[in-house]
């Protein structure tokens, strides 16, 4: 499965206006709850609730935000950037900055899991956060990922 294949173009967001991890949980999950025409505030509460287990913020000015619904049908990813960068309590205690949201029906865990490991994968490559980070606007960050998504 491509990224691609759930990443809706107007689920980017090239510049988060969020200051703090609950304010970007609530404005990625707006486009991804909307696409899904799912309930916005029960996405942000699973996402709560999830974080509450431990960050998703992976360090390196990432984080992968995701939960997992009984209110999805299918896999959905949402994407935001933040240039000064936010705290999401990441492992190394830096601001996040590239922020993948994903959010799964509650029985896809395989599904899940090889989406999270996807796109851990491509963060991987400095060259490609880069690339993210200098994008002009939410086509060239779609397209940014497209490039990788379809190198991958």
């Amino acid at each position: 499965m491509k990224i691609l294949d759930t990443l809706k173009e107007e689920a980017i967001i090239p510049e988060l206006d969020a200051t703090d991890k609950k304010g970007v949980l609530e404005r990625l999950a707006g486009p991804v709850a909307k696409a899904a025409g799912v309930d916005h505030k029960e996405m942000v509460r699973v996402l709560l609730e999830r974080e509450r287990l431990g960050s998703t913020g992976i360090g390196g000015g990432i984080a992968i935000p995701h939960g997992k619904s009984k209110l999805l049908e299918s896999l959905l990813v949402g994407f935001g950037r933040s240039h000064k960068g936010i705290d999401f309590e990441a492992i190394d205690g830096k601001p996040a900055h590239l922020f993948f949201l994903l959010m799964a029906p509650e029985d896809s865990t395989d599904v899940h899991l090889r989406m999270l490991a996807r796109i851990s994968r491509l963060l991987k490559d400095i060259n490609f956060r880069e690339r993210l980070m200098t994008a002009a606007d939410r086509r060239e960050i779609y397209t940014v990922i497209a490039n990788a998504d379809h190198e991958f």
